[in-house]
């Protein structure tokens, strides 16, 4: 459920524990947290649980509210060239240089049918991706405008293109004050990984950034859970990404959200495993997937 309180969208999930957060969240914003928090407790809709993500202005807590630490990966921009030449790791830059060569292209492009069919070709590909199931297996078009249709009125999509059949896109979506911008969609197909056209989408993103003035470039966390790295971090450190942590407040409006949170039920349960075990589970699943889709062990 989502509804508009002080001018913005709230998502509302669940049913026994209903934790209400910014749609959006970790691409925008808000500016009056407190007017947010006592609107919602005088709404009429039951909220248990409010949760948000203080911005990057700050990274020290402002707010009286219960709090943990939460991250996110933050490529600190001024121009290109400083980023190509100083921030960008050796591996990074000529991964990117070896999309130019192999034939892969990049373009701004519109949110039409054509993108959405190739977003459905890419996410249909195959139904595993980093040693998990894939979400998005299965994209339809009417889906897929669902999907990444949030937030036009500030967002582009940047395609790589190779021989110009769509290989990879980028959604990128700034906030309001223009203080960073989000890669809130970036994926690329597969069987092209040998051209590093996500290498390529990289430095697109950081080219339009830094063409507008906008001096962060989020790619979601940099860790996740207990895992302290893993490939995709790597990734981002190598693209010049660096680890910010920030206050994410839980502000409880009912007794039941009180509960939740102090007995750490707001959390999901695989978060509660010790990363020892989680490590071998994730080893475990990956080699599965692996045997029963007959997968490239990398995918």
């Amino acid at each position: 459920m989502i509804t508009t309180v002080c001018g913005k969208e709230i998502r509302v999930d669940g049913r026994l524990v209903r934790i209400a957060r910014l749609e959006g969240d970790k691409y925008q914003y808000l500016d009056d947290p407190m007017a947010v928090v006592d609107a919602l407790r005088n709404s009429g809709t039951r909220i248990d649980l409010f949760t948000f993500l203080q911005d990057l202005t700050a990274t020290s807590p402002k707010y009286p509210y219960p709090m943990e630490w939460d991250n996110l990966a933050v490529l600190p921009l001024t121009t290109f060239d400083q980023w190509w030449e100083h921030q960008i790791g050796f591996k990074a830059r000529n991964k990117a240089k070896q999309a130019e060569k192999r034939g892969v292209t990049l373009r701004e492009v519109p949110f039409d049918d054509a993108l959405l069919r190739g977003i459905c070709e890419i996410y249909n590909e195959t139904p595993i991706r980093q040693g998990r199931r894939f979400p998005h297996y299965g994209m339809t078009l009417d889906k897929a405008r669902s999907y990444a249709g949030t937030f036009l009125n500030c967002s582009i999509f940047v395609g790589a293109f190779f021989e110009e059949k769509l290989i990879g896109f980028v959604k990128l979506t700034w906030d309001e004050g223009g203080t960073q911008a989000n890669l809130m969609h970036i994926v690329s197909m597969i069987k092209h990984r040998d051209k590093a056209p996500t290498n390529a989408l990289i430095v697109e993103a950081v080219r339009s950034c830094t063409d507008r003035g906008i001096p962060n470039l989020v790619y979601s966390n940099f860790s996740y859970r207990k895992k302290q790295s893993d490939s995709l971090s790597d990734f981002k450190e190598r693209n010049g990404f660096q680890r910010v942590d920030l206050p994410r407040y839980y502000v409880p409006l009912t007794r039941i959200g009180w509960a939740t949170y102090r007995l750490g039920l707001h959390h999901r349960l695989l978060d509660m495993i010790p990363e020892s075990v989680a490590g071998k589970l994730r080893t475990w699943r990956k080699a599965l997937y692996a045997r029963k889709y007959r997968l490239d062990p990398q995918a």
